[in-house]
């Protein structure tokens, strides 16, 4: 009987909702290699500076860093390359649709290893904040963690 392991990789993008206003998420798989699952399961892999691209119909995730496999050989992969992302056609052109609005980005916001040991990464569709919107989210968690500690006491 196969044990089913709960892997608990869980790599955000903690500046997607600082600087973005997300307005819909999608969960895509992602095409990778060998020794790259094996970084990602190891939890070797940031979302900082990436984003997504729309490509002949195909939607591409640019800038992720995934580090080398320490026991990888000569297979190894390279650190940052563009990887495929697996979507429905119908969410190909909802995504496709909305980033070509100006002012619209498509970004990772979680990379996460899914109940069959799969790499899954939640990709949202974004409208940039301005600064005052910045001011107002600072506000806010700090007016959020205040209150948490009045009520530790």
């Amino acid at each position: 009987m196969k044990e089913k392991l709960h892997n608990n990789i869980q790599i955000k993008n903690k500046r997607a909702s600082f600087d973005y206003e997300l307005l819909e998420t999608f969960v895509a798989g992602i095409v990778l290699t060998g020794t790259e699952i094996k970084s990602i399961r190891l939890g070797k892999a940031s979302l900082v500076d990436t984003y997504c691209l729309v490509e002949r119909g195909e939607l591409w995730v640019k800038n992720m860093y995934i580090a080398e496999y320490f026991y990888g050989t000569y297979n190894n992969h390279p650190a940052r390359r563009d990887r495929k992302l697996l979507l429905t056609k119908k969410e190909l052109k909802k995504i496709d649709g909305s980033a070509k609005n100006s002012g619209f980005t498509i970004i990772p916001t979680r990379l996460f290893i899914n109940e069959k040991g799969l790499a899954k990464i939640v990709i949202a569709i974004a409208r940039g904040k301005k600064e005052y919107d910045k001011r107002e989210s600072i506000r806010s968690r700090d007016d959020k963690r205040e209150i948490d500690r009045a009520f530790k006491r």
